[in-house]
C-alpha cells in the first residue's frame, strides 16, 4: 500500500482548495465593502477560519453588535466541531495532545469529509495535516485576494455588493434544505423566531440570532426524538 505522506495529503486537499476559491474570494470582497481593512479581513480568516460564521460576523458587525455576541453566535454555529474532532480523533494515528490541538483548529466540514471517508483504518498525522493545511492556506490567501479585488471596484459597486451577503446565506441554506424536512423545519422556525424579535425589538440582532438558533435547534430535536420514540427507533 502506498504510504500516505504530507504531499499526498496536500494533493487530496487540493479539491477543497478549489471549492474554497469562490467562497473565500467573496468573503474578502464583502469584508472590504463592509469596512474591514485587508489586515482585519485576513486576520479573521487566519484566526476564525469558519466560513458561515465569518459571513454571519460581517452581518453583525454592520449592525454594531457587541463583540461578545458575535463570539457566542460563532460558538453556537460551530458547536458541531466538537463532534467532528472527536470522531476524527479515532481515525488519526496516536499523537501527542499538543500536536492534536494544533491541527484540530484546521478541521472543517470539508476536511473532515475527506479524512473520515478514507478507507484506511488509521491515517498518519502528516497526511491529515497536508489535507488541512492546503485548505486553510487557500482560504486565507483567497480572502486577501478578494479584499484586493474589492478595493479596486468602483464605490457604487462596493455598496451594491452588500446584497451579495444575503444571497450567500440563501446559497448556503437552499441546497441543504432539498429533500430534508428536518432542515426545512429548522430554517423556518429559526426565521419565524428571528422575525418576531426583529419586529418587536425585544432583543438586539445578535441576541435574536443566538436565541433563534438555540430555540429552533432544541425544539426540532425534541420533535424528532419524540417521533422516534413513538416509532420505537432512533433519530
Amino acid at each position: 500500500m502506498k504510504k500516505l505522506s504530507f504531499s499526498a495529503g496536500m494533493k487530496a486537499g487540493s479539491s477543497i482548495a478549489i471549492g474554497y476559491f469562490p467562497i473565500a474570494l467573496t468573503f474578502g470582497l464583502l469584508a472590504k465593502t463592509t469596512g474591514l481593512s485587508m489586515i482585519e479581513a485576513t486576520a479573521m480568516s487566519i484566526l476564525v477560519y469558519a466560513g458561515a460564521s465569518q459571513y454571519i460576523a460581517l452581518n453583525l458587525l454592520t449592525t454594531g453588535t457587541d463583540p461578545l455576541l458575535i463570539v457566542l453566535n460563532t460558538f453556537v454555529v460551530n458547536i458541531r466541531h466538537f463532534l467532528m474532532t472527536a470522531s476524527l480523533n479515532e481515525k488519526m494515528q496516536s499523537e501527542t495532545k499538543w500536536k492534536k490541538s494544533i491541527y484540530a483548529f484546521w478541521v472543517t466540514d470539508e476536511s473532515f469529509s475527506v479524512l473520515a471517508t478514507r478507507k484506511e483504518e488509521k491515517l498518519p498525522t502528516s497526511f491529515g495535516v497536508g489535507v488541512m493545511l492546503v485548505a486553510y492556506g487557500s482560504w486565507v490567501v483567497f480572502t486577501a485576494v478578494g479584499h484586493l479585488i474589492g478595493a479596486n471596484l468602483p464605490a457604487f459597486l462596493q455598496v451594491a455588493m452588500g446584497i451579495a451577503l444575503y444571497a450567500m446565506f440563501v446559497g448556503l441554506l437552499v441546497p441543504s434544505m432539498k429533500g430534508n424536512r428536518k432542515v426545512v423545519m429548522l430554517a423556518l422556525l429559526a426565521a419565524v423566531i428571528n422575525c418576531f424579535f426583529y419586529w418587536t425589538q425585544i432583543l438586539s440582532t445578535g441576541w435574536a440570532l443566538l436565541v433563534a438558533a438555540l430555540v429552533s435547534s432544541i425544539t426540532v430535536e425534541i420533535v424528532y426524538a419524540n417521533r422516534a420514540k413513538r416509532k420505537g427507533g432512533f433519530v
